[in-house]
């Protein structure tokens, strides 16, 4: 599906210290809740152990499993705990939602990976130029490669629950 226009798209703008991930689920979950057909993937913080106080997982909107995103490096590894693995997993995750005619395509960040250009960069551009309305969070730091890579497209939302939902619920018609 290929429209003139791009599709509605917007980022949730958060601090280190705004639940950006909760919030994310719960407007996911309320869009769910009123039918939506949602696509993409979104993040839980899942870290409970002193030996893994960092693990996440990805959730797959449109079936509900989760998969680890963190990988472990071992005791006193420093390096990036992503795994590339599960980040392709995703991007073919937000490619079917693309191609299934799913209403809103949630990816839960534009983050480090996506402003050096990878990550799930493409597929938030495939989703827009689909015509699929797009939801991500961007963190402040981030801020300046999010407005180079959109262009100033589309609009930035408070970390506000009613705001992201009122958006969602906007571009949808739902």
């Amino acid at each position: 599906m290929t429209t003139d226009a791009p599709a509605p798209l917007a980022a949730i703008v958060y601090t280190p210290e705004d639940p950006v991930e909760n919030l994310m689920l719960e407007v996911a979950h309320a869009l769910g809740e009123r039918g939506l057909r949602l696509g993409g993937v979104l993040q839980h913080d899942i870290g409970m152990s002193i030996d893994d106080p960092c693990a996440m997982e990805l959730e797959n909107l449109a079936n509900g499993e989760r998969y680890s995103l963190s990988q472990e490096l071992g005791r006193g590894s420093e390096a990036c705990r992503l795994d590339p693995a599960s980040l392709a997993r995703a991007a073919v995750e937000i490619r079917r939602a693309v191609e299934g005619g799913a209403q809103l395509v949630c990816v839960n960040k534009f983050g480090a990976q996506e402003a050096l250009g990878t990550g799930l960069r493409e597929e938030i551009g495939l989703a827009v130029a689909a015509g699929i309305p797009l939801l991500t969070a961007v963190g402040h730091r981030f801020l300046p490669e999010w407005e180079a890579f959109s262009g100033g497209y589309g609009e930035l939302l408070p970390p506000e629950h009613d705001a992201v939902l009122d958006w969602c619920l906007r571009v949808t018609s739902a």
